[in-house]
């Protein structure tokens, strides 16, 4: 016997999207939010779409500017550095998921302003750094992992882990 909800789900069943339908819907998307290649072909392939359809609609995508992986990869870089306190480390593993290719990548990281980095690593350790001592070993390595975890580099960690201690120590020498 057929539950309730196999039967609903058996009269839903879905037209097959055309291909100027799915171009349009998939240009409506991309034009509301940056979108790289991946997400597109994903949504159509969970439409059921044929691979040589999805093909068209990408190839006609990409013409008409409605999808670049290579903006995709900086838009994503530049508001996951600046909303979200990423670093390079895991904004690099984000795009890798996102299967971005690698030129694309390198040049998502190098648009990243350093000054901006920078103060978004210092604003990070000094955020959590509130309730630990920076001179005491096991609080340092906590902070250390904890900026790890936000995909920084350990030169770059290090370095602001040194700043903050040399910043505490003028303010406990006032």
């Amino acid at each position: 016997m057929e539950s309730d909800g196999e039967v609903k789900r058996k009269k839903r069943a879905r037209k097959p999207l055309t291909v100027d339908a799915a171009k349009q819907r998939m240009a409506a998307l991309c034009a509301r939010s940056e979108t790289c290649s991946h997400e597109v072909s994903e949504k159509l392939r969970r439409a059921e779409m044929a691979e040589s359809d999805i093909a068209a609609v990408l190839r006609f995508l990409t013409e008409n500017k409605f999808v670049d992986d290579r903006r995709f990869a900086c838009a994503f870089a530049r508001d996951k550095a600046r909303f979200s306190g990423w670093g390079r480390r895991k904004i690099r593993m984000g795009l890798m998921a996102k299967r971005i290719g690698g030129e694309n990548i390198r040049d998502a990281l190098d648009s990243l302003p350093a000054e901006d980095y920078e103060s978004s690593l210092m604003a990070a350790v000094r955020s959590r750094a509130a309730g630990l001592d920076p001179e005491d070993y096991a609080d340092r390595a906590k902070l250390f992992r904890r900026m790890a975890s936000r995909g920084f580099d350990p030169e770059d960690i290090s370095r602001a882990i040194t700043q903050l201690r040399r910043e505490r120590r003028e303010t406990e020498d006032s």
